[in-house]
């Protein structure tokens, strides 16, 4: 059986044809219908003044081609759509939104006052339609507030309208940001206590931040850390750009400042954004906890400076939307962190996590009063600051225990501070103990060799044993040493003087005796004479006579330098170091040069020396020789391992006064210090020293000595080049 598929074909095109026909009349039914039913109410007086808002008595056009006359909107009626919240919320545009709703006046009063509490919004024109014609009243937040009627942040406009009397109103709101219409109607008593609630509760919410952001601050002020300094900051943006929101910023704080006025929600959402993250990344510590999502905060805050790029090439809306879009990231962002990081067990996040949930949910409460998920009232509309406000709170709490932690750690330090300082007194004392007993060794070897030298050796094992007592730096032994050298050699040369010496007089004594004996004899004199002759060239009797002086002159030789050495180690130990007195300073110099001689002249180090003429200064001189000791024994250490330049290595040492001060100078050409080293030079225990080679006390105790003198201590040094020491003390001490 054929098909004709011709004819099929013919009744299917005329079956939809008549289906298009029948769907377009039944929309168009539908069209009608829903005009009739939702055309436009009049709204009476009496009720306005009983609702809150009135936005489902108003409908709403939005024109996007922006051209658009007032005149052409009158012939736009079919236009308008109606609205069934009670808060119009017409979202981010550039279009003019057009606001339509007819007003009767069924009350006795005349005069009425429209409010919309929007202050970000940039232009607000109301158009009155009556019989009688059309008023324009147009009112921007570009220009100052005090140019206003109402001296007030909100939008507040004049509708006067006499008894049964029926209008027509038409509002245009323009923005870059957002745009929520909460009109209510209200007359001139109403409206005052309404916006002074609105003031106080925001002065409220701006005076809790406020008195946060103060004691922070404080705080900061007193424990020195950048968490606080870090956390003002953001209560600090986060109270502006509240301020900012609710118009307090353009009413009291750039009036006169047009380009503020229209960009400064997005600046402060900018920063407060970027305050919010430098919190977190602060208070959490997120880069020693996770790299990577400390890397993703970081990203967001290029995100907001990229939005503040655009700002300033004028793409507002551009920037705006993309302010909007890294605020919702880095919420999200922040709440993954600190529960990151809670999981961590670090115990300060838990406050951080509570505080920013709030704060979250706060946020989400006040978008959602948007879309009428919420009702649109006091709560919902000051949610960011109620939760931005208990988020400072808990934070501070939370900043505040932090105290507590800085309490523990420092008793923490204190006592491990404490045990190292026990341990190097008892390392001290050990080393103090043995070098006692080799000095005391060492002092009887001394004894036995000469008896003649007890007195000295007496003395010496006194000097040795003040140095012992006062000396806290492990090179000790090195210096004792060195005194026993410088003291063994003189003596050596005596007691090596004695037997030839012993060996010659009894050679003498002989000689005397057989003169005597010859002169005693029965021979005549011109043979006694002769015998004599002969006995003394057989006795070299001259020669005996040269190496009797010269044996004696040795001796006398040994036992000067000995004397000089132990006068050297009297005036540099001063038994009465603790006392204050007249010293002369060059004198202590010489003294410690003495003591050090050996250790110089085993470096092969020259010591210059520029003294100035002054007179004694009032002194402690023990303590004085203490620190010419430290710091020449710092200097040999930095010439000892360093090759000398033109085959010298030098230790230069000037002294000078003026009428009030002494200055005294030790210039070396050795390894120097680096930056690091000078910083932390006067600390206790710091040594750039091997182990075991120093305590790390030598500059301690400098640095507390010229302190106690009311003087300073000013160190100059470059590395590889040398190091110059100025001590710079009083010459007329006064006790403190």
């Amino acid at each position: 059986m054929a098909i004709n598929f011709s004819y099929f074909k013919r009744n299917i095109f005329k079956i939809k044809q008549s289906t298009l026909k029948k769907t377009i009349l039944l929309l168009s039914l539908i069209y009608l219908i829903s005009i009739s039913l939702f055309a436009q109410n009049t709204l009476y007086i009496q009720d306005a003044l009983k609702e809150k808002y009135i936005g489902k008595y108003i409908t709403v056009f939005q024109d996007s081609s922006h051209d658009l006359s007032f005149k052409q909107i009158l012939k736009s009626d079919n236009f308008f759509h109606p609205n069934s919240f009670d808060v119009l919320n017409l979202g981010i545009s550039t279009n003019n939104n057009w606001l339509k709703f007819k007003l009767t006046n069924n009350s006795e009063k005349e005069t009425f006052i429209l409010n919309l509490p929007n202050p970000i919004i940039n232009e607000v024109e109301l158009y009155i339609v009556r019989n009688s014609g059309i008023e324009k009243i147009k009112c921007t937040n570009y220009s100052q507030v005090r140019n206003r009627k109402y001296k007030h942040q909100f939008y507040l406009f004049d509708i006067n309208l006499h008894h049964n009397e029926t209008i027509t109103c038409y509002l245009k709101l323009k923005a870059k940001e957002q745009i929520l219409a909460p009109i209510s109607i209200h007359t001139s008593d109403q409206i005052l206590p309404i916006i002074s609630d609105s003031d106080t509760k925001t002065g409220i919410y701006l005076g809790i931040m406020m008195v946060m952001l103060l004691y922070n601050l404080f705080i900061y002020f007193t424990v020195r850390d950048k968490d606080y300094l870090v956390y003002c900051h953001y209560i600090f943006w986060v109270a502006l750009t509240q301020a900012t929101l609710l118009g307090f910023s353009h009413r009291y704080l750039w009036t006169d400042n047009v380009w503020l006025a229209q960009n400064m929600v997005i600046i402060c959402g900018i920063m407060s954004g970027i305050a919010t993250i430098l919190f977190a990344k602060s208070f959490l510590h997120t880069k020693e906890y996770s790299f990577k999502l400390n890397l993703f905060l970081n990203i967001t805050i290029v995100l907001y400076l990229i939005a503040l790029t655009l700002l300033l090439f004028n793409l507002k809306q551009h920037a705006f939307q993309l302010v909007n879009l890294t605020a919702a990231t880095v919420s999200i962002l922040i709440m993954s962190v600190a529960w990151f990081i809670y999981r961590k067990n670090y115990a300060p996040a838990k406050y951080f996590l509570l505080s920013w949930s709030i704060f979250f949910a706060s946020i989400l409460v006040f978008v959602f009063k948007d879309y009428g998920i919420v009702p649109y009232n006091e709560i919902t509309v000051h949610a960011v600051e109620i939760g931005s406000a208990l988020e400072a709170i808990i934070l501070s709490f939370a900043l505040a225990n932090k105290i507590n932690i800085f309490k523990k750690e420092k008793e923490i330090s204190q006592a491990e501070a404490l045990a190292v300082a026990q341990e190097n007194e008892r390392i001290i004392k050990e080393q103090n103990v043995f070098l006692e007993q080799k000095v005391k060794e060492r002092t009887i070897e001394l004894v036995a060799t000469n008896d003649e030298l007890s007195d000295t050796l007496e003395d010496l094992k006194q000097a040795q044993s003040q140095l012992v007592e006062s000396e806290k730096m492990a090179s000790l032994g090195q210096l004792t040493a060195g005194i026993a050298h410088e003291i063994n050699n003189p003596i050596n040369f005596v007691t090596s003087n004695v037997p030839p010496l012993k060996r010659d007089l009894s050679m003498l004594f002989d000689a005397i005796e057989f003169i005597e004996n010859v002169g005693l004899s029965d021979k005549d004199a011109s043979e006694k004479k002769k015998t004599i002759e002969n006995y003394k060239e057989e006795l070299d009797y001259d020669y005996l006579k040269v190496e009797i002086d010269h044996l004696l002159g040795g001796i006398t030789e040994g036992a000067n330098r000995t004397a000089e050495i132990v006068a050297g180690l009297r005036i540099f130990s001063r038994v009465d170091e603790d006392d204050l007195k007249s010293a002369n300073i060059n004198e202590g110099i010489d003294s410690t040069l003495i003591i050090m001689k050996n250790s110089l002249s085993l470096n092969n180090i020259e010591v210059e020396i520029n003294y100035g003429n002054f007179p004694k200064i009032d002194c402690y001189p023990g303590k004085l020789n203490q620190v010419f000791l430290n710091i020449i024994s710092n200097a040999i250490d930095a010439l000892k391992y360093k090759k000398p330049e033109n085959g010298s290595r030098v230790i230069s040492i000037y002294t000078q006064a003026d009428k009030d001060y002494v200055k005294i100078k030790f210039v070396d050409n050795g390894t120097g210090m680096s930056e690091i080293t000078k910083q932390k030079i006067f600390e206790p225990f710091f040594t750039t020293k091997e182990v075991g080679e120093g305590t790390g006390l030598g500059m301690s105790i400098v640095y507390n000595t010229i302190k106690k003198h009311n003087g300073e201590v000013i160190i100059n040094s470059d590395l590889n080049k040398g190091t110059e020491i100025t001590i710079i003390i009083p010459v007329s001490h006064q006790n403190d």
